[in-house]
């Protein structure tokens, strides 16, 4: 599989399998990236959420962002959403095996932050794929629970819960068709983290770095420091005024802290080795 530099898809000499293209998007290419940032997004996100942040990180010449795309969504709509996290992280953990020729960071927001810890202990676990760090943003630790089934309102209430978070353009969720057609991939997504039980163990062994917005309705800031709690590396953090989707409203910000992260990620693991 050669890579497509007008899509943003395949692996880097032929390496990854078929199902590669499918999940992964490189919009900008970098040459000589020292590292790469896997983006994993919210519920109802695509890759394209992070196209930004994608290029910013190129700005460096240091690091290459790679966004995921779930199924049942944008150029995937076609296919049926996943609405399991353990179906969701394997997926894309299958998909990554064909990347690993620079160390991976991965990043999540909100959804994508709990897919990343899966990720993350897939990878530790079967020894493929080891990520140098885990940035998870948006998102309560595993460890805090919150009892919440939104998956199970009725459509009116349902997308109302979603717009209360500003992650989807009012405009769009007003116009009927365009609803209809997100709507599944919406309900899978909710369903799947909504729904998900984190096992206690084991902790991860790389560094964990957490974003979040001082306004969260979704986690306090309390909350998101209780990820230092599931792993053994070290632990970063950082508050950003703002709700849910803070990292909106501070893009450039938010790429600083993310190559600041994976700055000293690197660190570490150099210490560790040494």
């Amino acid at each position: 599989m050669s890579t497509d530099r007008s899509t943003g898809t395949g692996a880097p000499g032929g390496a990854a399998d078929a199902g590669d293209t499918l999940w992964v998007r490189r919009f900008h290419p970098v040459a000589d990236a020292r590292v790469r940032v896997v983006f994993l997004p919210h519920a109802g996100g695509s890759a394209s959420f992070f196209f930004p942040f994608s290029a910013a990180l190129a700005a460096t010449g240091r690091v290459e962002a790679l966004s995921v795309q779930y199924p049942g969504r944008q150029d995937r709509r076609d296919e049926a959403p996943l609405r399991s996290l353990p179906e969701l992280a394997d997926g894309v953990h299958r998909a990554l095996r064909g990347w690993t020729d620079r160390p991976l960071v991965l990043m999540g927001h909100s959804m994508g932050a709990v897919i990343a810890y899966e990720v993350a202990r897939l990878g530790e676990r079967e020894g493929n794929g080891v990520p140098l760090g885990v940035i998870a943003s948006g998102r309560r630790a595993p460890s805090v629970h919150r009892v919440e089934d939104a998956h199970r309102l009725g459509d009116k209430e349902f997308l109302a819960e979603v717009r209360s978070l500003s992650g989807t353009a009012s405009a769009l969720l007003d116009d009927e068709e365009i609803v209809r057609m997100i709507l599944p991939g919406l309900r899978a997504d909710y369903q799947a983290v909504e729904t998900h039980e984190p096992a206690p163990e084991p902790l991860l062994r790389c560094p964990v770095g957490v974003v979040t917005g001082d306004a969260d309705p979704r986690v306090t800031p309390e909350e998101a420091q209780a990820w230092r709690r599931h792993t053994t590396g070290g632990f970063h953090f950082r508050v950003f005024p703002g709700g849910h989707f803070y990292l909106n409203d501070h893009q450039a910000s938010v790429a600083d802290a993310i190559d600041e992260y994976v700055a000293a990620f690197a660190k570490e693991a150099a210490a560790d080795a040494g």
